[in-house]
């Protein structure tokens, strides 16, 4: 069951939500009736403005603006890269170097639709990584970009060798088991079957920091969601 979006900041200007992974951003312009982030504020709000997009599969925090002006205005931010957006992923691998920048370009795939790729040719494209715990299988991992292609994170993972846990477009795709991470691991009495810890794409968008119109300084930050969180302390107990 996909959780319910959070509301982390709201004013006359603008409002923050933390996404569930599995909620689109935006209506699907070939399904409507799928559930977005917009829709569901829609239904709240009336009248709102999508400032910027996180992919389907990715969690964590969005901005809307409720007014044109607010729209204009945080838009421009994005545009001229005067929003710090940080992201937390978990890695296939132990990424080394530990830390380091990822400066190459992107496009789109000349073949599979809807998948990007490193080219030579494509948009300018530069991702910082910071690797914060290594759990011998996988990696935690921040991430702060400073263009905002489709797919960038994973994209540039991908290349790096360390594709993001759970992605079926850049990696293996794989869920993360208990099984997998813990010794001695055996099935309750009350179980037929192991349910995965976290079965979806290992990526949360944590934070943003901004300036409003009136000079006040903003910094948001969203929770990860319990599947995330229940992962990364399994594997913080188990992988010592």
């Amino acid at each position: 069951m996909t959780p319910t979006p959070k509301i982390l900041f709201e004013d006359d200007q603008l409002i923050a939500v933390n996404k569930p992974s599995g909620i689109l951003t935006v209506p699907d312009r070939f399904d409507p009736k799928l559930p977005s982030l917009k829709l569901w504020l829609k239904e709240r709000l009336g009248s709102i403005f999508v400032v910027h997009r996180i992919d389907r599969d990715t969690s964590g925090i969005i901005l809307f603006a409720k007014t044109a002006e607010a729209h204009a205005y945080y838009s421009q931010l994005f545009e001229d890269r005067k929003i710090t957006k940080k992201y937390v992923g978990l890695v296939m691998g132990n990424p080394m170097p530990t830390s380091g920048t990822i400066n190459k370009p992107i496009a789109h795939h000349p073949v599979v639709k809807g998948k990007m790729v490193v080219y030579k040719g494509g948009k300018p494209s530069i991702t910082h990584y910071q690797t914060f715990d290594q759990f011998g299988l996988y990696s935690l991992v921040e991430f702060s970009i400073e263009t905002g292609r489709t797919h960038q994170i994973r994209v540039h993972m991908q290349d790096l060798g360390h594709p993001l846990v759970g992605d079926p477009l850049y990696g293996n795709g794989e869920a993360i088991f208990l099984s997998k991470i813990k010794r001695k691991f055996k099935l309750s009495k009350y179980q037929e079957e192991e349910l995965p810890l976290l079965n979806r794409l290992a990526l949360h968008a944590s934070s943003l920091a901004f300036t409003t119109p009136e000079g006040k300084e903003i910094y948001l930050e969203a929770e990860w969601f319990k599947d995330m969180q229940a992962t990364i302390t399994q594997l913080r107990k188990n992988s010592r």
